[in-house]
């Protein structure tokens, strides 16, 4: 029988959301809190390009190659509690003590060490993020089957969670500010307890407080170690049928080159803001470089989401992205202007558009895969969120490896070196076009991918007529 009766059939209540959105904010501040402390490692600890990129790159590797296997396990679990809720709630513990263990780094054991020392609790840590976020995106998706109560959801997890990012930035003053701490590395040792305990308890909240329906008579594909071959099997075959949906290919490939894009040159801002706008004296920078983080993530949450969420119900979900996309292009572009030596309150003005690239990405994309997910349960018979959610994100995760991976390759192509404060001729330059050019490269790669993109509103109501008409024969028969 299918699982579509799982999910509610039409609007959520909006404290359901909320509980869904501070998982969100969890899911979110750790990658933000992320990419502010890896500055650390090069900046305070001496780490160079080629280990930061490695550091980037292997445990996200290592990270997307589990998610399906998570996928399936929490697709096919018997449980009283569902399939999802216990899963989150063990990830959310898994990956909050790790997070602070991780970044206990010491100067003095020098830079070999602290690279094994971070390299291994990062593999913990993301299996943590792997457990807690794979039924996690899963729950999400099976909340409502209504094709714009979908976004509504999406864009309640994605306001709450752009928090994060709004916050985040704000660490780089409290690290840099000898007033607090002695040292940015000291600072981080501190901060990562504060933020891994929070967040854990954030995580914690979707398994708390979302009801899930009892799974323990379902028929389900048994999870023994006897079974695990034939397990892994299904796993396998399961990614192959999700990626025959041509449809659902397209989202992944588009979120991969967006996400790729923006986050192979996100770490750039800092150094731009200090060495280019400030000729490399981070005390003179001040809060600029955190300002750029913090009013991205303001516009995002209060400008870029409700547009998006009116522009979807307007045009649709496929013409919503592409525009959206199409402005954030424009917003790069501007970047390259308004990086202005001596003015730097001049980029301020790109952020609104700037900003429409990711912050319109999660709040559409994760909306139109749970249509897709509607659209294989048609084809299959099999509610498979968990392995559909797996293997978008982890086209997500894969590209953030890619994406360190990238920004150390870059750093190292261009001669960057944030070691010193005069920067050899062409650094800067070249550190520039790959902040505006890339992106933009990988904006319109994305932008031809979705243009075919099918899944319309009409073609979603007739898929949930359907699936709901094959509901209620089943139920007649048996």
């Amino acid at each position: 029988m299918s699982d579509s009766i799982n999910a509610t059939s039409a609007r959520v209540p909006f404290a359901d959301k909320v509980a869904f959105g501070i998982g969100m904010l969890a899911n979110q501040m750790f990658p933000a809190a992320l990419a502010i402390f890896m500055v650390v490692l090069v900046q305070d600890l001496g780490f160079p390009g080629w280990m930061w990129g490695i550091l980037f790159f292997l445990p996200r590797i290592f990270d997307a190659f589990t998610d399906p296997v998570v996928g399936f396990i929490s697709d096919n679990t018997k449980s009283r509690w569902g399939r999802r809720r216990q899963y989150v709630f063990l990830g959310a513990i898994i990956m909050g003590v790790s997070f602070v263990i991780m970044w206990q780094l010491y100067r003095a054991n020098g830079v070999e060490y602290n690279f094994t020392y971070f390299l291994l609790w990062s593999f913990v840590f993301y299996i943590g993020l792997t457990i807690f976020s794979v039924p996690y995106v899963a729950m999400g998706y099976e909340m409502s089957n209504d094709f714009h109560e979908r976004t509504n959801i999406m864009a309640v997890a994605q306001w709450i969670g752009q928090w994060a990012w709004v916050i985040a930035p704000w660490f780089w003053v409290i690290m840099y500010d000898n007033g607090w701490f002695e040292s940015a590395d000291v600072a981080t040792r501190q901060l990562a307890l504060w933020v891994g305990i929070a967040c854990m308890i954030f995580a914690m909240v979707p398994a708390i407080f979302l009801k899930s329906k009892s799974t323990i008579d379902a028929n389900y594909s048994p999870l023994t170690v006897r079974n695990i071959g034939s397990s892994l099997r299904e796993i396998w075959q399961g990614f192959k049928e999700a990626f025959r949906s041509l449809p659902f290919k397209k989202l992944c490939l588009a979120t991969f080159f967006i996400y790729n894009g923006f986050y192979t040159i996100a770490s750039f801002s800092f150094f731009i803001v200090v060495h280019y706008l400030f000729n490399g004296d981070a005390g003179a920078a001040g809060v600029w470089p955190t300002l750029f983080g913090s009013i991205g993530a303001l516009a995002t949450t209060f400008f870029v989401i409700p547009i998006v969420t009116k522009m979807s119900k307007k045009m649709g979900k496929k013409k919503a992205f592409i525009v959206s996309q199409a402005i954030s292009i424009i917003g790069y572009i501007m970047l390259w202007f308004l990086f202005v030596p001596g003015k730097p309150y001049m980029f301020i003005f790109a952020l609104p558009f700037f900003s429409f690239g990711i912050g319109s990405l999660f709040t559409l994309m994760m909306s139109m895969t749970a249509d897709v997910i509607d659209l294989d349960e048609l084809t299959t018979g099999k509610r498979r969120e968990g392995v559909f959610g797996a293997i978008y994100w982890w086209m997500v995760k894969f590209g953030f490896a890619i994406a360190g991976l990238l920004s150390g390759t870059i750093m190292t192509l261009v001669g960057f070196n944030p070691d010193i404060t005069t920067q050899p001729e062409g650094a800067i330059t070249g550190l520039r076009a790959f902040y505006s050019g890339l992106p933009i490269l990988c904006t319109c790669i994305a932008i031809y991918v979705m243009r075919s993109y099918d899944m319309t509103e009409a073609r979603a109501i007739d898929i949930k007529r359907q699936l709901e008409a094959r509901a209620l024969n089943t139920a007649i028969t048996n």
